[in-house]
C-alpha cells in the first residue's frame, strides 16, 4: 500500500543562472557552452524510437519494474522534452505505473518514488491542475524566452510488506525538463508557444540533472534518458535530437517497429544513430505478429540483440498491469544486456591506459617520462571537443576537452561538419571503396582538383598531383622543383634512357632556418640541422641545403617587433622598421619601398653569391618555405617581406619556388592559401591536413604548367615516377570536397567575412595583449586559428627538448584544454568555424593559469 501522494507545485523567485562567472579582461562579457561532464558509476541510457509512438515509454517504465525488483536500488527516468504537457506527461506515465506495479506486487522493500516538472512554457504552466494550490506568477518566475520555472513536484513512499528500515528501500525518480503544452513536434510548439530552448541551455540542464542525482549515491543505480519522437525528430530549437544529444554520446536503446513497414525504419533509425557515433546495444519493439526480428537480426548480424515485447493489449484493462508482468522477463534480459554492456564498457576504458602503454610506440614521444596515469583517454570526438575518461577519486567520469592542438593541426570540423563529413564519406565508401587513379578519372577526384585549382592555385597552378599526406607531397615537390630546375638549366638531356646515372650535379634545396617540413628522408634533407634531424633521429642526415637565418615577428610586452638575425641587424635598419602598432601593417605591400627591403635583397643577393661562387658542382635548386608561419620549428612568424623578397630574388635566378602549406594552408592563418600573406606565389605547394577537415589522411602537391612540362615527353622515364597506393582514393577527395566548400562558404562558415574573403579576429586582441604583458610570457604569436606563446625560459627549460611546459599543460587539462607543447613553446588552435566565444573562454583559462606561473 501506498502513502497518499503529496502534490507541492513551487515557483522558483528567480532562474539558475547557468553561465559560470568568468574573470575577462575585455570590457565585452561572453557567454560559454555547457562542458559535457557526467559519472560513469553507473549505467546512463538513451532511449531512442524509429518513429514516435511505439512504446518508448512503455520500455522506460518496465525497466523501472524490472531494475527496482530489488532493494538499495535507484531508478533514475529523465525525460528532456515534452509536449502535450501537462495532459501528457511521459514522466508521470512512468511514476504512476511503477507504483501501481508496485501497489499489486508489494514486495518486502519499501520505495519512495517522485515526480518532478523543472520548467514548462508560460502556456503549458497556466494549464496545470493545481487544485487547491496557487501558482504565484509574476516577473521573478520567467527564465526569459517565455520559459518558466514551474518546479512542480509529487511523491508518495511505497510501503513494502516487511519495515523498511529491516529490508532497505529503492528510489524511483522521474524528472520532465521542459514542458509544452501543444501535442506537436518540439521545435514547431517552441516557436506557438514563444518558449524557445536553445541546445546549450538544454544540454546543460541534463547534465545538472544527472550530476545531481548522483552524488552520495549508495547502491545500484540506473538512469535512462528519453528522447521525444523518432531518432531524427527536432529538437526545441530545431536541431534534430540524434545531433543534439550527440556531446554525451549516451549509449542506446533503440524501440524498433514490429508493424508493416516497421523493419525499413528501424534499420534507417539504427543507422542514423550509428553515423552519429552511437552505441546501440539492443533493439526491442512490440510484436504485432510480423516476425521483423527476423530480418532485423540477420542484418544487425547478431552483433546487437534484438528483443520482442508481448503485444499491447487494445483495451487497457487492469491499466497494463498483465501486460508488465507478461512483459518482465523481457525486461530482465534488456536490463541484464544494458548492464553488462556497461561494465564491459568502464572496464576496457579503465584498462586501455595500461594496454596502451605497454603495447603502443607514440611518435615524438619520450614514453620514460609518460606514467600510465597521465594517458588520456579519449572515449569520442564531436566537433572541436573531446569526450575523455578519467578516474577521479576512484570514479570514473566522461568529462570534456578542447581539443586545442586541432588534433596534429588538422582538424578544423564542427559538430555538424562532422556529421555531413561521416555522412559524405559513407556515400563514397558504399560507391566506390577503393579504385585505381592512374589514367582514370572519377568524380570526387575530379571535383577535387576542380576546387582546388579554383581556390588555392588560383591564378599560378594548373596541375593537381594526390598523394597520402604532407611529408610525401613535399617529396614530390622537391622531384618537381629539382626536375624543373634541371630542364630550365639545360643540365639534363631529353635522352633520359642514355643518361648515366652518375649524376655530374648536386643539387641543394635553399631553406629557412627552424623550418620543418615532414619526417620522411628527403623532407628532412630539405630542413636545417634541429632536434628532427639529429644522429639519433637519423644518422644518415647530410642536409642537402643552404638555410637562411629568417627574421621573426612576434608580440613582446604589447608590442609587435621584429628581431632580425645577426647577419642582417648589422646592416643597422631603421628602428621604425622593427615595431609595429599593428598586426595588419607587417603585411602591407607598401613595406616594399622601406629600408629594411632593401637591406633584405642585399643580404639575400650576397648569400645567393656566395653560395654560387663556393658551390663548384654543387647548384641550388629549389626554394622551399613555410610561408608566414614555421610550425613544428616553434611556431614563429617569418617577416612575410622577408619571404616575398626572397622568392622574387629565387626566380630572378630561375630557382623552382615550393610553398609548403601542409599547416598553413585552408584556413589556418585566416585566408584559404598563405599567398594572401606574403602577396606572391610558388610554382609548387602542398596541401595536407585541413583540406579533409583532418578526416581523413590526404594531400596534394599543386604545380605551374610550366613544371609539368619538365615530365612530359615521349619516355615514361621522362614521367613523375612516384605513386601511393590509395594516391586520389574517393573517401579522401570526398571529404575534401566537402570541407573546401564549407569552410569557404559563409552560411555554413560564419567567421568569414566573404568581401574579404577571411576569417574574422578569433582571439580577443585585448586579452592577447595581457598575456603578452605577464613576466611568464617572452611572446605571443596569433594569426587566424592560431594563438602561440613561447614561456620565458632559459637553459635545458628552453628549446624544443624542454619539460618547462608541463606542469602547466597538466593544469590546463583539468581546466578542459587538450594542448601539446613544442618544448617551452605552447600553443591554442581552433577550427574555421570556431566562435571567438569560445576562444575567449580559452584565452581566459590560459590567463588565469600563466598568472601562477
Amino acid at each position: 500500500m501506498s502513502v497518499p501522494t503529496t502534490l507541492f507545485v513551487g515557483i522558483l523567485r528567480r532562474c539558475r543562472r547557468r553561465n559560470s562567472v568568468r574573470r575577462f579582461i575585455s570590457t565585452q562579457s561572453r557567454l560559454a557552452l555547457p562542458s559535457i561532464e557526467y559519472p560513469l558509476s553507473h549505467p546512463i541510457y538513451t532511449i531512442w524510437a524509429a518513429n514516435t509512438s511505439l512504446g518508448k515509454t512503455l520500455v522506460s517504465a518496465g525497466l523501472s519494474t524490472s531494475f527496482l525488483s530489488f532493494p538499495h536500488r535507484k531508478f533514475l527516468y529523465l525525460k528532456p522534452v515534452q509536449t502535450g504537457f501537462p495532459e501528457d506527461s511521459d514522466s508521470r506515465f512512468v511514476y504512476n505505473k511503477y507504483s501501481e506495479f508496485f501497489s499489486q506486487n508489494r514486495p518486502e522493500y519499501s520505495v519512495f518514488a517522485s515526480n518532478h516538472v523543472l520548467k514548462a512554457s508560460v502556456s503549458a504552466s497556466e494549464a496545470v491542475p493545481v487544485g487547491g494550490f496557487e501558482i504565484e506568477r509574476d516577473k521573478d518566475m520567467s527564465c526569459g524566452n517565455g520559459v518558466v520555472n514551474l518546479g512542480l513536484y509529487e511523491e508518495s513512499k511505497l510501503q513494502g510488506s516487511e519495515n523498511w528500515e529491516m529490508k532497505g528501500f529503492s528510489k524511483l525518480v522521474c524528472k520532465t525538463m521542459y514542458g509544452w503544452k501543444e501535442a506537436l513536434s518540439p521545435h514547431l510548439v517552441a516557436e506557438r508557444e514563444n518558449a524557445r530552448v536553445e541546445d546549450d541551455e538544454l544540454l546543460g540542464m541534463l547534465k545538472g540533472c544527472l550530476g545531481s542525482e548522483s552524488e552520495s549515491e549508495k547502491g545500484e543505480v540506473l538512469c535512462v534518458i528519453e528522447t521525444a519522437g523518432g531518432v531524427a525528430s527536432p529538437g526545441p530549437s530545431g536541431s534534430l535530437q540524434c545531433d543534439l544529444y550527440r556531446p554525451f554520446r549516451f549509449p542506446a536503446i533503440l524501440v524498433g517497429d514490429g508493424k508493416l513497414g516497421g523493419i525499413s525504419g528501424t534499420i534507417s533509425a539504427y543507422e542514423s544513430l550509428i553515423l552519429r557515433g552511437y552505441d546501440v546495444v539492443a533493439v526491442i519493439f512490440e510484436d504485432h505478429g510480423l516476425v521483423n526480428e527476423g530480418p532485423l537480426s540477420s542484418y544487425l548480424r547478431r552483433r546487437v540483440p534484438v528483443l520482442v515485447l508481448p503485444p499491447v493489449p487494445k483495451e487497457m484493462s487492469n491499466n497494463l498491469m498483465e501486460w508488465f508482468e507478461e512483459a518482465l522477463p523481457t525486461f530482465h534480459s534488456l536490463e541484464e544486456i544494458m548492464q553488462s554492456a556497461f561494465l564491459e564498457r568502464t572496464s576496457r576504458l579503465r584498462n586501455m591506459p595500461r594496454k596502451a602503454h605497454d603495447i603502443f610506440w607514440w611518435p615524438f614521444t619520450q614514453h620514460k617520462l609518460v606514467p600510465e596515469e597521465n594517458v588520456t583517454v579519449i572515449d569520442s570526438r564531436c566537433g572541436e571537443n573531446f569526450a575523455v575518461h578519467k578516474v577521479n577519486n576512484n570514479v570514473d567520469l566522461i568529462t570534456q576537452q578542447f581539443d586545442a592542438c586541432a588534433s596534429w593541426w588538422t582538424q578544423g570540423p564542427d559538430a555538424t561538419l562532422q556529421i555531413e563529413l561521416a555522412r559524405d564519406m559513407g556515400y563514397a565508401t558504399a560507391r566506390y571503396g577503393h579504385v585505381m587513379f592512374p589514367e582514370n578519372v572519377y568524380e570526387p577526384a575530379l571535383e577535387c582538383a576542380e576546387l582546388l585549382l579554383e581556390g588555392v592555385g588560383k591564378g599560378w597552378a594548373s596541375r593537381v598531383y594526390f598523394s597520402d599526406n604532407g611529408s610525401t607531397a613535399i617529396e614530390i615537390a622537391l622531384k618537381m622543383a629539382l626536375r624543373k630546375f634541371l630542364f630550365d638549366h639545360k643540365l639534363v638531356s631529353d635522352d633520359l634512357v642514355a643518361e648515366n646515372v652518375e649524376s655530374c650535379v648536386d643539387l641543394k634545396v635553399l631553406a629557412l632556418r627552424g623550418s620543418y617540413h615532414g619526417d620522411t628522408l628527403g623532407a628532412m634533407e630539405a630542413q636545417a640541422p634541429s632536434p628532427y634531424t639529429g644522429f639519433y633521429q637519423q644518422p644518415w642526415y647530410k642536409g642537402r641545403g643552404h638555410f637562411l637565418d629568417p627574421p621573426t615577428v612576434a608580440m613582446h610586452d604589447g608590442v609587435w617587433k621584429l628581431s632580425l638575425p645577426q647577419e642582417i641587424e648589422t646592416l643597422k635598419p631603421s628602428l621604425e622598421d622593427l615595431t609595429f602598432s599593428l598586426r595588419e601593417n607587417i603585411f602591407k605591400e607598401s613595406r616594399d619601398t622601406s629600408n629594411l627591403a632593401d637591406i633584405y635583397h642585399s643580404y639575400i643577393w650576397k648569400t645567393l653569391q656566395l653560395i654560387i661562387d663556393s658551390s663548384g658542382s654543387t647548384q641550388t635548386g629549389a626554394l622551399i618555405i613555410e610561408p608566414v608561419i614555421q610550425g613544428a620549428g616553434g611556431m614563429e612568424m617569418v617577416d612575410p617581406l622577408f619571404q616575398r623578397v626572397l622568392v622574387k630574388e629565387c626566380r630572378n635566378q630561375k630557382i623552382p619556388v615550393i610553398f609548403d602549406e601542409v599547416f598553413t594552408g585552408f584556413w589556418r592563418l585566416g585566408a584559404e592559401s598563405a599567398t594572401e600573406f606574403i602577396c606572391c606565389k610558388p610554382d609548387i605547394a602542398c596541401f595536407a591536413k585541413l583540406m579533409t577537415g583532418g578526416i581523413v589522411p590526404l594531400a596534394v602537391t599543386l604545380a605551374s604548367e610550366a613544371v609539368f612540362e619538365a615530365f612530359v615527353g615521349d619516355s615514361k622515364l621522362q614521367a613523375l615516377l612516384h605513386g601511393h597506393s590509395y594516391t586520389a582514393h574517393a573517401v579522401g577527395c570526398t571529404a575534401a570536397v566537402k570541407s573546401i566548400k564549407w569552410f569557404k562558404d559563409s552560411k555554413s562558415n560564419h567567421n568569414l567575412i566573404s568581401e574579404a574573403m577571411l576569417l574574422r579576429e578569433l582571439w580577443d586582441s585585448d586579452m592577447v595583449r595581457q598575456i603578452s604583458l605577464l613576466p611568464a610570457v617572452h611572446r605571443v604569436v596569433v594569426l587566424g586559428t592560431l594563438c602561440a606563446l613561447e614561456l620565458r625560459a632559459e637553459g635545458s627549460n628552453a628549446g624544443y627538448a624542454s619539460l618547462y611546459a608541463r606542469s602547466l599543460l597538466q593544469k590546463l587539462r583539468e581546466d578542459g584544454i587538450y594542448m601539446r607543447p613544442l618544448g617551452n613553446v605552447i600553443y591554442l588552435m581552433c577550427g574555421p568555424c570556431t566562435s571567438p566565444q569560445s576562444c575567449s573562454n580559452l584565452l581566459n583559462k590560459v590567463y588565469t593559469r600563466l598568472e601562477e606561473l
